[in-house]
């Protein structure tokens, strides 16, 4: 039989657990809704080939700014006032992307690469390689075919492992 001191020694060692615990749920509950894709798509699926216009080196998002090119892989898609339409890709930290060889030396401005990616949900031009997705750097400044991406480009560099999906739209 315990006695009234057990059972107060009990009593605030198992409150004492339920604080410690509830105070780490809170702690996480930001750290995992940070990385949330709540803001992208992820039911659509869009496959571009571009140029890189610059690369934001963020330690906790590095994302590579470039423009969509045309169809013909001639030139960039251009808007109503004849400048370059420029997306935005999010992807891991700086650290993370560097483990896989993404940096600002391996996509300088002006490099062709291909990658899918899911939109925003609020339609403006940026989105997010989502956890894990390839990408392929077409070599030198070398554009595939009309049509095709650049891993269609013999001596094309991979970074990630599998092939490029296909495109899903709503």
């Amino acid at each position: 039989m315990k006695t009234k001191v057990q059972h107060r020694v009990v009593g605030a060692v198992l409150a004492t657990s339920v604080a410690v615990a509830t105070t780490a749920m809170m702690l996480a509950a930001p750290a995992w809704a940070h990385h949330s894709f709540a803001a992208y798509n992820m039911e659509v699926t869009k496959v571009f080939t571009g140029v890189v216009t610059r690369v934001n080196p963020d330690a906790n998002h590095l994302q590579i700014f470039f423009a969509p090119m045309n169809e013909e892989r001639k030139n960039v898609i251009r808007g109503e006032d004849g400048k370059p339409i420029i997306w935005a890709v999010e992807m891991a930290g700086s650290a993370q992307a560097a483990k896989e060889g993404i940096s600002v030396n391996t996509f300088p401005p002006g490099t062709i690469f291909s990658m899918a990616l899911h939109p925003l949900r609020d339609g403006r031009p940026a989105g997010t390689r989502g956890r894990e997705g390839v990408i392929f750097k077409c070599p030198g400044r070398k554009p595939p075919a009309p049509g095709k991406h650049c891993d269609s480009v013999e001596g094309h560099t991979q970074y990630g492992t599998g092939s490029l999906p296909p495109e899903k739209k709503e």
